[in-house]
């Protein structure tokens, strides 16, 4: 597994968000975490990517013991993430959104800023390199000149798709990424998360459009209330009854999943 967590709970207060969670997330393929709203899964993501420190349990990744890192010596490891709502500069470029990402890899600082040594000239041009490769791999080279806030929201998704991705992370976490696009555009961002583990990536990955989740994911884990009720293959999870009354026993998600 290139992730695992074992016994992982998050308490905030009274409140116990994740409570003894054990999650496995196999390299090169797909996982996708579902659950009722409030069930626990941005925080999951949260805890296992740095952004809140754990009340309890262990991750580890690729082996390695993660559980009291920093958010910023995780994502150096190779653990990217997005957010629900895309966390991008809406007045700065796409370009200078996606160069940033990449400044995780660098190492010139302000003395290299104060001189312009031959680092710093060296690193920018990495990183313009990097961001003009991965603004290519998710359709955005045409983009690349506009400032954010004059985008479309399914051009944003695919930015903080590219942001992620400048980080050279070995895994994508992907908070919502359909969420607020229509059908089609639905399909995009699929065949985007495909290609990107066609290419070698991880991805794990949180969404309510259920029947999107059924046709890509290779793995699903269920979180109700904070504690994972199941996982397995679609058809497992699309077929098991403790999952069909917490969560697709009614409403529009359960239409969907069928």
């Amino acid at each position: 597994m290139l992730i695992e967590t074992t016994g992982l709970t998050k308490a905030f207060g009274g409140l116990t968000a994740v409570d003894d969670v054990d999650v496995g997330i196999e390299e090169g393929k797909i996982t996708a975490i579902i659950g009722p709203n409030g069930a626990g899964k941005s925080t999951l993501f949260n805890v296992i990517s740095g952004f809140h420190s754990s009340t309890n349990g262990k991750i580890t990744f690729n082996g390695e013991d993660i559980t009291k890192k920093k958010a910023f010596n995780i994502a150096k490891l190779g653990i990217a993430r997005t957010f629900q709502t895309t966390n991008l500069f809406e007045q700065a470029t796409v370009m200078d959104n996606v160069v940033i990402g990449h400044r995780l890899r660098t190492k010139s600082g302000v003395f290299d800023a104060l001189l312009q040594t031959p680092r710093l000239k060296r690193e920018e041009r990495a990183c313009r390199e990097k961001a003009e490769e991965v603004l290519t791999f998710v359709g955005l080279q045409k983009e690349s000149d506009r400032l954010v806030s004059d985008i479309s929201q399914e051009a944003k998704k695919r930015a903080a798709f590219a942001v992620a991705l400048a980080t050279d992370p070995k895994i994508v976490f992907l908070d919502e990424p359909a969420a607020g696009v229509n059908p089609e555009e639905t399909g995009g961002l699929v065949a985007l998360m495909r290609k990107m583990v066609n290419n070698g990536l991880t991805v794990c990955l949180i969404e309510h459009k259920m029947q999107m989740i059924m046709e890509l994911a290779d793995h699903i884990v269920v979180l109700n209330q904070g504690k994972k009720i199941a996982e397995g293959t679609p058809e497992e999870i699309q077929n098991n009854d403790t999952v069909i009354q917490a969560y697709l026993g009614g409403g529009e998600e359960a239409a969907d999943a069928h």
